[in-house]
Parts: structure tokens; sequence; C-alpha cells
């Protein structure tokens, strides 16, 4: 037992005293603020695009007011969901309505800005002489205090209105996107008007946003269905994505381990004062020492963002965790999930000498990780799916979809069984890598799916 601790001992230190072990440990929470921030800064960074509208002829009359109008209202619309939004963010996390005023006033911009046609843009006839000017407008030939980012010519025929859109960058649709709304939007009206119907009703049509009241016997107070209850689901979802992340970072660290060391004939000395078994165990625990590492790291970073920026939520997460045992199972299934493959994963490791040797098996392992990532979506809508209750009791599959489905209070009898199941194939991998990993240890053999099965059988290679 002493040597097995002192080789837990020695993998755990190995790679945590490394600068690179806590840059990776921080990756992940790094691009996970990094890609919730980065679109609102782009968002935020997108330039106010400098329009001028022209309407070509008396049947265009009235077109540049409706974009004009359309712009003003969409605006507003997105102010009013905004604001509806971050107010009930608020009293979600237990803070008053007045803490988001700040945040509104960044997300009141609209999308463009229409400018006053310039004089010589005004007067000049259709034709290659005005496509010149509107050219100069839109490049560097035109000051950038005057430049255009769009200029837009409305026109009406006989099936409606229309539109020709300069635009300063071939690959910006932006102004395009929004023309073509604005005038199916006047076309509608105009459509409407002309059959009897007055815009006023048309506008407060368009306004209009029912409200929706959710409710479920299974809610906390049988009655209608808050973020308390909502909670659950997300929170299973989040695990097994973080127990898939765990999983693949400890094996991941425990094959490059076991084959660095082989390759360096470091693993032959350890077994002149070692058994195979209390090597792998070592290992496994060692690294399992890491994950915990990484687990607990993750985990604080997210109750100290979570708490700081949402206490109220943070207290519902808390009590979630804390309900029927729910702790519990996450924890079971972490240790019965890594125990699977991190002995598989150091078995392979045996057996090879270069990365180019553990793709030879990698390959179908990761092949089968991917498949409980794709299924698991499906969880957070119906749990209880057919298809997500039959691969639960894929062992391979349990700990991620049972994570996932836990929360949902899946039937007891499921739960018992897929954990039992888990765990009875965690302990007969544990035996088959071990012999796996005895024989690869010393072995020259070259790797391949029949030299590894041979191993674990016991046979010759």
């Amino acid at each position: 037992m002493n040597r097995v601790l002192l080789i837990a001992r020695r993998e755990y230190l190995a790679y945590a005293r490394t600068v690179g072990f806590w840059l990776s440990l921080l990756a992940l929470p790094l691009f996970a603020v990094l890609g919730g921030g980065l679109p609102l800064l782009i968002r935020g960074a997108d330039t106010v695009r400098a329009v001028a509208l022209i309407e070509e002829g008396p049947a265009a009359s009235g077109l540049a007011e409706a974009v004009r109008k359309t712009l003003a209202d969409d605006t507003e619309r997105r102010n009013t969901r905004a604001r509806e939004a971050a107010e009930k963010a608020a009293a979600s996390a237990g803070a008053p309505p007045e803490a988001t005023r700040g945040a509104l006033a960044t997300i009141t911009q609209p999308r463009l800005r229409f400018v006053d046609v310039p004089a010589d843009l005004a007067t000049a006839e259709p034709g290659p002489a005005r496509d010149a000017v509107v050219r100069r407008y839109l490049t560097d030939e035109t000051p950038k205090a005057d430049r255009l980012d769009a200029v837009v010519f409305l026109t009406r025929s006989g099936d409606g209105p229309g539109a020709r859109v300069w635009a300063a960058r071939a690959s910006d649709d932006t102004v395009e996107d929004f023309v073509r709304d604005a005038l199916k939007d006047a076309n509608r009206k105009a459509v409407l008007e002309a059959a009897g119907i007055d815009a006023a009703v048309v506008d407060r049509t368009d306004d209009f946003r029912p409200e929706i009241g959710v409710f479920s016997p299974r809610s906390a107070g049988a009655g209608e269905v808050s973020l308390r209850d909502r909670l659950p689901g997300v929170i299973g979802l989040a695990m097994c994505f973080i127990l898939w992340s765990l999983i693949i970072t400890g094996a991941s660290i425990l094959l490059n381990s076991v084959m660095e060391e082989k390759s360096n004939k470091i693993l032959e000395v350890l077994l002149s004062s070692a058994s195979a078994t209390e090597i792998l165990t070592g290992k496994v625990l060692g690294v399992a020492m890491l994950t915990l590492t990484v687990l607990v790291v993750w985990g604080g970073i997210g109750a100290f963002g979570l708490v700081s920026a949402a206490p109220g939520v943070a207290a519902e997460v808390g009590s979630v965790l804390m309900t029927n045992g729910l702790l519990f199972y996450f924890a079971a299934y972490i240790v019965g999930g890594y125990l699977m493959y991190a002995v598989l994963f150091a078995a392979i490791g045996a057996f090879c000498e270069t990365p180019r040797d553990a793709q030879t098996l990698m390959g179908p392992i990761m092949m089968v990780l991917v498949i409980p990532i794709v299924v698991v979506q499906m969880s957070l809508v119906n749990p209880d799916a057919p298809a997500i209750r039959f691969l639960s009791w894929v062992p391979f599959f349990t700990p991620f979809l049972m994570s996932a489905r836990a929360p949902s209070e899946p039937p007891l009898i499921e739960v018992i069984g897929t954990m039992a199941g888990m765990f009875a194939v965690a302990l007969l991998m544990v035996w088959l890598a071990g012999r796996a990993f005895r024989a690869g240890a010393l072995s020259d053999v070259k790797l391949s799916w029949k030299s590894f099965a041979t191993a674990i059988g016991g046979g010759e290679r």
C-alpha cells in the first residue's frame, strides 16, 4: 500500500508542479467566459452603418419614411425585450430592477444610422455618372467623416416596393437584410390598408406579445414553473459535460504518462521495485487526485462567479444539489466513469511508445465517447425518451447520460440498475486492464487490436 501511495504522489506532483497543468486547468473557465462575453463585445464594437436612402421616382414616395419608421420600431422593440429580460434576470438573482439600468444603456444603439443624401449624389442623373458618385462615397476617395457604408435606391413597381443596395463591403449584408424586411412590412401594411384595414390596427397587431404562463404538476409548488424547476435539467446537462471533460483530461494524462515512461524505460525500473498492479493502481490514484484538483478549481471558480453575479441563483443551485441525494449520484457516476476509462487508457499506454501507436486504439474509443455527448442534449427536453433510457443501460454511456437524467428523478430501479452495471463493468475493466498493463509494460510487440486482446486473454503474444 505504501508503494501505491508513493507512485500516486509521484504521479500527482509530476503534473501539479508544472505551469502548463495550471494553465490548461484554467483554460476551460477562461474559454467559457470568452465564449459568453465575446459575442457581446463583438456586438457592442460593431459599427453603426451610415446609410443614405434615395427614392427613385414618384412611385417610390413614402418608402424612405417607412424604412426609417421600421428602424425606430425595431430599436424600441429590442429595448423593451432587453429591459424585460434584464429585470427578470435581476429578480431571479435577488437584485433590485434598478441594478439593470446601467447595462440597458449599452444595448439601445440602433444597427443603422440614416444620413442626409449628399447634394451631388441627390442631383446626379441616373446611370453611370451617378454610379461613379456612389462608388466615391463608399470608398477611400471620400474622407472618412463623410464616407457612407451603404446607399439604398428605393423603387416601386407593379409587384410592390423594391431596392438596389450599394454596400461598401461586398460581404456585409446587414443593410440588405434590414431593407428587405422593412419593405416587406411596408408592402404588407399597404395591402392591408387597401383592403380597408387601418394602419394603427396593423401596428397594434405587430406589437402584441402574449403573456404565457407555464405550469406543471411536477413544479416546486405543483403549479407555475419557475427557475427552480428548470435548474435541475441544466445542472444535469452541465455535470455531464464536466464529467466528460474530466475523463478526457484524466485519461489522456494517464495515457501519455504511461506511454512516456515505457518509451524512456522508466516503467521497467518501476517494475523492479513494485508489481504491475501497484503501479497501475498508483498511477490511476495519482491522476484521480489531479482530476479532483481540476474539479475543485472549476467548481470554486464557478461558485464564486455565480455567488458574485447572482446570489439568488447560487442558492437555488445549492438547494438542487442537496435535494434527493443528487450530489451523491454525481460523485458515484464520476468515480465509476473515471475508473472505467482511466484503466483502459493506462493499459493502452503500456503498449505504446509514440502517439502514433496510440491512435490505433484511441480512434474507436473517442467515437464511443462522442455518442453520449450527442445524445445527452435531448435529455434537457425529454430525459425519459426511449433512446436515452436504453442507452443509459450501456455501462460506457451510463455515467454521462445518468448524470444528465438524475435531476429529473428517473425510476429508482434505473438508478440502481445502471449504477450496478457501471461498477460491475468498471471492476471488470480493472481486472482486464491489469492483465493488459502487465503484458504490455515489458512487451516490444507492435500495438494492434489483436495483440491487445491477446494480452488481455493471457495468451501468447
